[in-house]
């Protein structure tokens, strides 16, 4: 009889597999099904699971999970071998129709067009000349589909999603746009522009959910453009503070005389214009204002060496339209639309024909969130309403008052043996919040009080009141071999230390105490009934994006350890614009999962209700469950490498883990088996969301003048990752 370390051991190696296995389209997978002349009930049969479960794998409404998908791959790649795919196969058979999968780019200059446009060659000082006006753009014919090309554009939005819009020292407006087109601005005024953009310009982007709705065209105005209509270069220290234009400048009170209307956010770096909508026809367009700090350096640009400032209108149409076409059209900060791309993917809403009239009227999604639901003491920050006359104002909420799920943040002395080794190398791990995200199960509708000391049930996600004080990880069993817990920090707390009595947590992080054999006997709990994997498509749609944007600059998911390692370092010298970009597609992950609990940071006064508790989104115990899960998967692979190798990590910042080394390469401190494959279970060089790249190396030494420096109380982790030098060693 198998032991549970062997039987986790063995998950752990499906698990790894899958990781690898890239199953085909689904269209695919019905062919090759078909091919064999085998049912979906017979496959089912095999795969121990419902027909019903086969058809949605080959639609593409679900995917296989574990360990299933593992099976699954194998059976397909099987098939693969004896009924291989005809080279007149249509693209239709073999690229499946998506609303979330991002048009591939090309990793040449300019993003491959969907349709051939009139191209303008940037010189290198002077601007382009050549420009087509809209309405005298020749005729063109459309390309010879091929396998794996981009959907064909939406003729409504053929000149993209965005352009940037720049004047020149004669007057003459152009507005430069995705793929090198540069057009002809004829507007004289603002409104004159914007009246322009609806009825000239074909700008915009299709919805990326048929129940969504498509994206206002976005206006990126130039310092030459903002001068040309009569807006400032720069925001006034009192307008930078309200985040807005004032109101009694010229250009709120043109807008007002012609009709336009400002959001209550105002005329601000990402200023949103409208006139009611005719039927369903919206009429809105959106400025963004890079000069107002709209393409803030910390999400969009190089903070150390930026680049923004200096970049051609041509260089940044081409980096926020590829943006764009991977992500979403940009909403605001790298954040905003990192959470309003959850909601595109997921709308609240539908249309419904009323069986009755006949009329459609609007209904709900249950894969959404739809509504917003009373809020959970113990899992709102301090500053929400709800609290007000709870607690002074300056109290420091304990674990048993408030839900601290938050990643690590841990550091320990060395040990005198790992003060023999030479360096610590820290690694980092791919964008850990949106991997954390994929495949979680979240509540969708409001809480459910459980009193009574409630069983615990791991298929619940919400908040749970336990003390895991008695859970003893000095001496952890994993792969049959003991692990030194003390060496490593809790998984129960973001400091890595032991609980010391009843305290909040998140649904994984109680499961995860479960996992590990201990007894959990929760005291109370508010978890949710209505229950989905609501944050999924937002995890594919960033994967793919950061995958394909990597790919651009040199750095692929099929490299091995060394050869990834190579790559990512020429990575730092290719193309600036790609670099740009997945800079700003981490951002998004990172930012968008923050914003589910987005704090007031003075908008109004303390304990008064702040804008953000208005949104459906405001979700602060799906932010909490992310980072829980997070941080339980951190630990697991910790544990897996503790096993595996000895090796145990001195510091943890965040998803930058520090080990100590005997080389400055993360090749010679993660283990590897006799084969030369990463160990089962722990740390996998390479670049998809979960695996990890190196972060930087120092020396020990280094190290060691650090503590005494800062008298033993800082996180390594924070001071190599953050270090520009540390991906050298001494």
């Amino acid at each position: 009889m198998p032991t549970q370390d062997e039987l986790f051991s063995r998950v752990d190696a499906l698990l790894e597999q899958v990781a690898q296995d890239d199953l085909p389209a689904p269209a695919e997978r019905k062919r090759l099904r078909e091919a064999a002349g085998l049912s979906q009930e017979q496959i089912a049969q095999a795969l121990q699971t419902r027909r019903e479960a086969i058809g949605n794998w080959e639609s593409g409404k679900t995917e296989p999970r574990p360990p299933k998908r593992a099976a699954y791959a194998r059976l397909l790649e099987g098939l693969a071998e004896r009924f291989p795919a005809s080279d007149t196969v249509p693209v239709s058979d073999t690229v499946p129709a998506s609303d979330t999968a991002p048009q591939p780019l090309t990793p040449a200059p300019a993003p491959a067009p969907a349709v051939k446009k009139p191209a303008v060659e940037k010189p290198a000082v002077e601007k382009p000349v050549a420009k087509k006006p809209v309405a005298k753009k020749p005729a063109v014919e459309k390309p010879v589909a091929k396998a794996g090309a981009a959907p064909a554009a939406d003729p409504r939005f053929e000149n993209g999603p965005l352009a940037v819009v720049d004047a020149d020292g004669d007057g003459q407006v152009s507005a430069y746009c995705v793929d090198g087109l540069v057009l002809d601005v004829p507007a004289k005024s603002l409104p004159a522009l914007l009246d322009w953009t609806l009825a000239e310009a074909r700008l915009g982007q299709a919805r990326l959910h048929r129940n969504g709705r498509d994206a206002d065209p976005v206006l990126v105005l130039t310092p030459g453009a903002l001068e040309r209509y009569g807006l400032p270069a720069a925001l006034s220290d009192q307008e930078r503070r309200a985040g807005r234009l004032d109101d009694g400048h010229k250009a709120p009170r043109q807008l007002a005389r012609a009709d336009w209307k400002l959001t209550r956010r105002g005329f601000g770096p990402w200023a949103r214009i409208y006139r009611p909508a005719e039927g369903s026809q919206r009429r809105c367009v959106q400025l963004c204002i890079p000069s107002w700090n709209a393409l803030d350096a910390r999400e969009w640009d190089n903070k150390d060496d930026p680049r923004l400032p200096g970049m051609h209108p041509a260089d940044l149409a081409r980096y926020l339209g590829a943006y764009a076409q991977r992500v979403m059209t940009p909403r605001g900060t790298a954040a905003v639309t990192g959470l309003e791309l959850m909601t595109a993917l997921r709308p609240p809403t539908r249309a419904e024909k009323d069986p009755v009239t006949g009329e459609f009227g609007r209904a709900f999604n249950d894969d959404a969130l739809t509504a917003v639901y009373d809020v959970v003491e113990c899992e709102v920050p301090d500053e929400h309403p709800v609290l007000k006359g709870r607690f002074a104002r300056h109290h420091l909420r304990t674990p048993a008052e408030m839900l601290m799920e938050e990643p690590y943040d841990w550091c320990r002395p060395l040990t005198d043996e790992e003060c023999t080794r030479r360096y610590l190398v820290a690694i980092d791990i791919n964008m850990s919040f949106a991997a954390a995200a994929n495949g979680l199960n979240l509540g969708l509708n409001g809480p459910t009080h459980l009193k009574n000391a409630p069983a615990f049930d791991a298929a619940l996600p919400g908040s749970w009141l336990v003390d895991l004080s008695h859970v003893d990880l000095s001496r952890v069993q994993a792969g049959g071999r003991t692990v030194d817990g003390s060496r490593l920090p809790s998984p129960f707390t973001p400091n890595g230390d032991r609980p010391t009595g009843p305290a909040w947590y998140a649904t994984p992080t109680v499961a995860y105490a479960q996992e590990l054999g201990f007894e959990v006997a929760p005291i109370e709990a508010y978890v949710r009934t209505r229950t989905g994997r609501y944050l999924d498509g937002w995890y594919k749609r960033l994967r793919d994006a950061y995958v394909a944007t990597m790919a651009d600059l040199g750095v692929t998911t099929d490299l091995g350890g060394r050869e990834f390692l190579e790559a990512m370092a020429r990575s730092g010298q290719a193309d600036p614009t790609m670099r740009l970009l997945a800079g700003a597609i981490k951002a998004t992950a990172k930012g968008g999962i923050g914003k589910l609990r987005q704090r007031n940071r003075g908008q109004v006064p303390y304990h008064e209700p702040w804008p953000a508790l208005a949104r459906e989104t405001w979700r602060p115990d799906i932010r909490a469950a992310v980072l829980a899960n997070q941080r339980i998967g951190l630990h697991r692979k910790l544990v897996k490498t503790a096993a595996a190798a000895g090796l145990y990590p001195v510091a943890i910042g965040t998803d930058a883990v520090v080990y100590p080394s005997p080389g400055p390469s993360p090749l010679d401190v993660l283990p590897y088996t006799g084969e030369g494959k990463p160990v089962p279970g722990t740390f996998r060089l390479g670049i998809s969301p979960g695996m990890v790249k190196h972060q930087g190396t120092r020396t020990v030494l280094w190290a060691e003048e650090r503590f005494e420096e800062h008298g033993g109380v800082f996180n390594l982790a924070n001071l190599i990752k953050n270090d520009p030098a540390a991906g050298e060693g001494e």
